[in-house]
């Protein structure tokens, strides 16, 4: 019993498994190629780096698929960077564009001018209609069990069926999809296919330090915490010692704003502290996680990832 066909635009990949856009550099070119040969839809989170070092992830990762399966680019709509990286990615004709923290009306346009589907990150039945009426291609709707910033406090499979209801567009689930049975029960309500970010995680190839990768198959349910952020949404990240001191009352030092973001509450550097992470410290910088890491318990290769979804999606039919 194979999938069915999930259609965005052009695409239509051999699984409907997309891989969740991670930034800063956990999803990069390496792990975005390894999805997208092996069947899915990868993801180059265009957060945290250079427009420069985004255009030269997205050439790399067509050499990596030799020019062959599906690559797209994340860009927050909250970063200053915003409306730069979208145009670049456009110009570097990658497959689609996805797009959450906010809805541009000019993204669509500049998407339908380049004959590139946009797709956006959503957590309600009124913004997946709102970005369908804009022009988007399909919607990723996000519950609050993902792994870093959350737009909602309901859980993933109570909002599902009221977007499917909603729109006319391809919708992709996405929060606390680990194995097939929840591929198989997302797509059983609706659901053309899945986004999955917390899995791909700890594979060979993702773009984070193995450190960073081990915390995740560490961590346990009781690990986890929600922070709030400078973005001024909550995060689920891994408890660590940076985490505590986001829990007391005082701001952190910055010792520089690298003023990426529209609006900033300037308590302490989202960003700077998420490049902690990619550096290896995590103990000081922000472990994003989603809801079941806990259920990680081994880091194995992207493509034995999703031959075993696969396996579990037959069996739970």
């Amino acid at each position: 019993m194979n999938f069915p066909q999930l259609k965005i635009g052009h695409m239509t990949p051999k699984v409907p498994i997309m891989q969740g856009g991670m930034g800063v550099g956990i999803s990069l070119s390496k792990l975005a190629s390894a999805v997208a040969n092996a069947g899915g839809i990868g993801i180059i989170s265009g957060t945290g780096i250079t427009t420069d070092e985004m255009r030269s992830h997205i050439r790399k990762a067509r050499e990596l698929t030799n020019g062959k399966g599906y690559i797209g680019v994340n860009v927050l709509f909250a970063m200053n960077e915003f409306s730069e990286k979208m145009k670049a990615a456009l110009e570097e004709k990658v497959d689609f564009v996805i797009s959450g923290a906010g809805i541009s009306r000019d993204m669509y346009a500049w998407g339908r001018q380049a004959g590139i589907p946009v797709l956006s990150i959503v957590s309600s039945a009124k913004l997946a209609r709102i970005s369908e009426r804009l022009g988007a291609a399909a919607v990723v709707v996000e519950g609050f069990e993902a792994g870093g910033h959350l737009g909602t406090d309901r859980p993933m499979f109570d909002i599902l069926p009221e977007v499917v209801e909603a729109v006319s567009i391809p919708v992709i689930a996405a929060g606390g999809i680990m194995y097939g049975g929840d591929i198989a029960k997302a797509l059983a309500m609706g659901a053309s296919g899945v986004q999955m970010g917390t899995r791909f995680v700890a594979s060979d190839e993702c773009d984070a330090p193995l450190v960073f990768k081990q915390k995740y198959v560490d961590a346990c349910e009781d690990d986890l915490i929600l922070v709030k952020t400078t973005v001024g949404l909550s995060g689920r990240a891994i408890k660590n010692n940076l985490t505590k001191l986001l829990m007391g009352p005082n701001k952190l030092k910055i010792t520089k704003c690298r003023d990426c973001l529209k609006n900033c509450s300037y308590r302490f550097c989202t960003l700077d502290s998420l490049i902690q992470t990619v550096n290896g410290d995590v103990e000081n910088g922000l472990v994003f996680a989603g809801a079941r890491v806990g259920e990680i318990k081994e880091i194995l290769p992207v493509q034995k990832i999703i031959d075993n979804l696969t396996l579990e999606y037959v069996e739970a039919m």
